[in-house]
């Protein structure tokens, strides 16, 4: 029971290292600007610095959410793909659809290494036009505000069939 609990942590965290890692870089921030707030409204009068402080530290927690959303996501995406794949086998539309980002890159090059057809799949991101420093979606690349549009954060957050 132990070794599938440690399997399962294992593919989550390589489904979409991309949040992880922010997710340690963001919480880092958090912490540290936590400390920042405290050392300063500890002091003889807080100041506006200090709740600035103190709201930075709230803004990077947040974050830490937003990035755990968005991995959880990802391996939610990771276990479709494997359904996927298992049950109709390698199909190169279905990796069109998850090439907008790099992080849905990443959990379909993960389902793909388990169903055997990776190569085939690096091949499909490869054609078009991917590489590994192509990190950002697609949709913010081409209009930053597009991050606060209802079916970009419904697309990242919720993956999954279309109604």
């Amino acid at each position: 029971m132990f070794r599938t609990i440690a399997h399962e942590l294992l593919r989550y965290l390589q489904a979409a290292p991309f949040p992880h890692l922010t997710t340690l870089k963001v919480s880092a921030l958090s912490v540290v600007t936590g400390l920042e707030a405290r050392l300063v409204l500890a002091g003889s009068e807080p100041s506006w610095l200090a709740w600035g402080w103190a709201a930075l530290s709230g803004l990077f927690a947040w974050g830490v959410v937003l990035c755990q959303a968005d991995a959880l996501s990802r391996y939610r995406e990771f276990k479709r793909l494997c359904g996927l794949l298992s049950r109709y086998g390698f199909r190169p539309r279905v990796f069109r659809l998850v090439a907008s980002s790099r992080c849905q890159r990443d959990a379909a090059l993960l389902a793909a290494r388990q169903a055997g057809c990776r190569d085939q799949a690096r091949r499909v991101f490869r054609d078009l036009g991917y590489r590994w420093y192509h990190i950002l979606p697609d949709a913010i690349v081409a209009n930053p505000l597009y991050f606060f549009h209802p079916r970009f954060l419904r697309s990242t957050f919720v993956p999954g069939k279309r109604p």
